[in-house]
């Protein structure tokens, strides 16, 4: 009990008002605990339970988890929490400030066959790894937009770590998503199998193909991006709510104004240009290696790194 004799908020059953049949519709929709709802819009509430109701919960959500103003040695208290993820190279670890990053979303985007599925490959291994091995100790929930997913590979990446190649199969959750809405449905379920996976990485390999695909033309443009908009603000709350490593690939697209240069750019505009935490562009180089660089990021430096791609996997590139 608080101080005036209030229930203490602690989960989605204490909020008041919230009866079974509501609290069966959040959860349906992947808002379990108060965190969620608290990083919920009014809107997207709405949808599930009423603009009132919505209103209510989201405010007793917020209070109950003393979310506002903080300074910034609070902040930087909470990103002592971020971990890293390897990659497998050391040379693209350094680029990326350790590996990839928990809390936020780290995005490749080059031409075809330029390694992007294979990181992703190499990652959900690496990810079940313990934390002295660079690895979280955690599964991985896999999004498949192109059907490039292979198990037969994944058992290669997982014997050349020391994995069992079964295991290593089974804390990979798949889905292979359909059409753009299944793509967002998929992310809006994931809050339950998070928790109930220990899932510490999402992949979506890749986040644009179906928004592409789907939405032609200047005049479905509008659309396509609001769209995209809020299947990225979703992936983002999911990796601050529970501390989760994201990656995503993305295509990129020929831009024939460009004479001089390269004349790729990554496919999704400004609203994936501005949402993701780090860019990074990966691009062939001689034989089995590539090179990746970082493209935007709000704190590392800009840089290249080339590394190998091996049947072992993701690797240095041997002097």
């Amino acid at each position: 009990m608080t101080e005036k004799g209030e229930k203490k908020i602690i989960s989605l059953q204490d909020i008041p008002g919230i009866g079974e049949k509501t609290l069966e519709k959040l959860r349906n929709a992947g808002f379990i605990d108060l965190m969620s709802i608290a990083a919920a819009s009014v809107k997207e509430l709405s949808e599930i339970v009423g603009e009132q109701t919505a209103i209510k919960i989201i405010e007793v959500a917020r209070k109950a988890l003393d979310i506002g103003f903080e300074t910034a040695a609070d902040v930087y208290e909470r990103r002592k929490k971020v971990v890293r993820l390897t990659t497998g190279s050391k040379a693209l670890d350094n680029l990326l400030g350790g590996g990839i990053e928990t809390q936020a979303v780290t995005e490749f985007h080059g031409g075809f066959g330029c390694g992007k599925t294979q990181v992703g490959f190499q990652l959900a291994v690496n990810v079940q790894l313990p934390p002295e091995q660079g690895g979280l100790d955690g599964a991985c929930l896999f999004i498949d937009t192109e059907s490039t997913f292979r198990p037969e590979r994944i058992k290669e990446l997982a014997e050349a770590v020391g994995l069992d190649p079964k295991k290593a199969l089974e804390n990979i959750i798949y889905a292979r998503a359909y059409n753009s809405d299944h793509q967002m449905l998929l992310v809006e379920k994931a809050a339950e199998i998070i928790k109930e996976k220990n899932i510490k990485l999402l992949i979506i390999d890749s986040v644009t193909s179906h928004f592409r695909a789907e939405y032609t033309g200047r005049g479905e443009l509008a659309e396509r991006q609001q769209k995209l908009n809020r299947h990225l603000h979703m992936l983002q709350r999911l990796a601050d709510v529970y501390n989760l490593a994201v990656y995503i690939t993305n295509q990129v697209m020929a831009r024939p104004d460009v004479l001089f240069g390269d004349p790729t750019a990554p496919v999704g505009g400004h609203i994936l240009g501005h949402f993701s935490t780090h860019r990074v562009y990966l691009r062939k180089a001689k034989a089995n290696t590539r090179i990746a660089r970082i493209i935007d990021s709000p704190y590392l430096p800009e840089g290249e790194a080339i590394f190998a791609i091996t049947p072992q996997g993701i690797r240095d590139v041997e002097d």
